[in-house]
């Protein structure tokens, strides 16, 4: 990212919205820190942290998280809290890079195809592995693996 890290760019966030009285934001922010922490220890790394890119993984994670939840909500005709989750979704996204539009992604894919000679739905694993490999967090899993298998058949 830049000079300052995720979490320490989290840490000033969560400062910022404490401040501004913003409690939404505030508790968005604290549970996202507290995904971080979670996941540091679960991988045993407290002492050592998490790197960009592995917090960065985690947001996307989470983020996906929200989405799923708010459309189990709407399906459930609970809006408000629909509205919520899109609204930390939303809040998450600012923590990640740009996704990647779907004539992106199949150029990546074009490219990736190119590379590996993959013919079949049978090389839809190393192609996807090559698309996330060069996109990270930027394209979302389950439009990767859709693009990709709609590219090989």
């Amino acid at each position: 990212m830049s000079a300052v890290g995720l979490k320490d760019r989290l840490s000033a966030d969560i400062k910022a919205a404490m401040l501004a009285r913003d409690s939404f934001v505030t508790d968005t922010l604290k549970g996202l820190k507290a995904a971080i922490l979670n996941e540091e220890i679960q991988l045993n790394k407290r002492d050592v942290g998490l790197s960009d890119a592995e917090i960065e993984t985690l947001f996307a994670r989470e983020a996906k998280k929200r989405l799923e939840a708010a459309a189990l909500y709407e399906s459930g005709a609970n809006k408000e809290m629909a509205q919520k989750e899109r609204q930390e979704h939303k809040i998450i996204l600012g923590y990640l890079p740009k996704q990647l539009d779907e004539k992106e992604i199949q150029t990546i894919i074009a490219e990736v195809i190119q590379s590996t000679s993959a013919k079949s739905i049978q090389d839809m694993g190393k192609v996807i592995g090559g698309v996330k490999a060069k996109t990270g967090t930027s394209a979302d899993g389950a439009v990767v693996a859709r693009l990709v298998k709609d590219a090989l058949q």
